[in-house]
């Protein structure tokens, strides 16, 4: 039996395309039928330009900060202490990420970032928001403005619904008042005991409504403390049996060694507790010394079916 060789350069062109026709390539996954990736990361101090604020960067590190995106590879990150969305878009870049930030006027708050410094970085506005995949169909909601307590150096929280697959989810991204963890005493106690009724509203709105909602952010709480009056406050006259779900409750913080409980939270309300993949909380692991993070936050995430 003779075996056929074809020499002539068009031909072996012709047979190799047919060939490769036959040959099934792999379907492309429907995102759809993916689970949803959840994500909250306060950033520290992250300016639209080089060299300024409490914590200046240069191109390098706003580069790093990319890559840590990628490797996140989140659906929506609810992030804070970002100066503008001009920053946010150096972290979350136009080509993958929509940015919506909050709308909240400049506060009065200024001076140097080091207390009693007479020079030095100074303080840049701290705000948050939302970086939302690129082709995830999302909404924004009036923003929580009663959050800030008339004081304009108190953040907004952010309100949005994202819909993968005609399943809506409704999104509060948080940032409360710091300097009052856990008890009572602290001097920033009661700004932060004033916020949380405001939250409350929101949550008991979202119940009403038989939303699937959550909330996170940087709460500045460690809510998962036996009895936190605060995590008490927030989850009192639910309907029926409901309770919040703190995704992260039962691990251990080890983004900084000296703080082993979580201040940023991923709280789950009404049905998408029951889309939670269960286990799949997790904490971002930078995968440097500490002394080299670039941030004073570690990002937090969870899996949604």
């Amino acid at each position: 039996m003779s075996i056929l060789r074809f020499s002539h350069p068009l031909v072996s062109a012709v047979l190799a395309t047919l060939l490769a026709a036959c040959v099934p390539t792999a379907p492309r996954p429907d995102a759809s039928t993916q689970p949803l990736k959840i994500a909250s990361w306060n950033i520290e101090h992250l300016a639209a330009e080089d060299g300024m604020g409490c914590r200046p960067r240069t191109e390098a590190d706003y580069a790093t900060l990319r890559g840590y995106v990628d490797r996140l590879d989140a659906d929506v990150i609810a992030f804070a202490e970002v100066e503008n969305a001009e920053a946010a878009a150096r972290v979350f870049t136009p080509d993958k990420y929509t940015v919506v930030m909050s709308a909240r006027p400049d506060g009065v708050r200024n001076g140097f970032c080091q207390r009693d410094a007479t020079s030095g970085p100074t303080i840049l506005k701290q705000d948050l928001g939302f970086a939302i995949r690129k082709g995830l169909r999302y909404e924004k909601h009036e923003e929580l403005k009663d959050l800030a307590l008339g004081n304009p150096d108190l953040r907004w929280g952010v309100d949005i619904s994202v819909d993968r697959g005609g399943q809506p989810l409704r999104l509060l991204a948080v940032h409360l008042k710091s300097g009052c963890s856990d008890g009572d005493s602290s001097g920033a106690c009661p700004v932060l005991f004033d916020q949380v009724p405001v939250l409350h509203r929101w949550i008991m709105q979202r119940e009403q409504d038989r939303s699937a909602f959550i909330l996170l952010g940087d709460f500045n709480r460690r809510l998962a403390i036996a009895g936190d009056s605060v995590w008490n406050d927030l989850n009192a006259d639910l309907p029926g049996q409901a309770t919040l779900l703190n995704a992260g409750a039962g691990n251990g913080a080890t983004c900084k060694q000296r703080y082993p409980d979580y201040i940023d939270h991923i709280l789950l309300g009404g049905s998408s507790v029951a889309r939670i993949q269960p286990g799949s909380f997790a904490e971002f692991d930078y995968g440097v010394p500490e002394v080299q993070d670039p941030s004073d936050h570690c990002p937090i995430s969870v899996l949604l079916n």
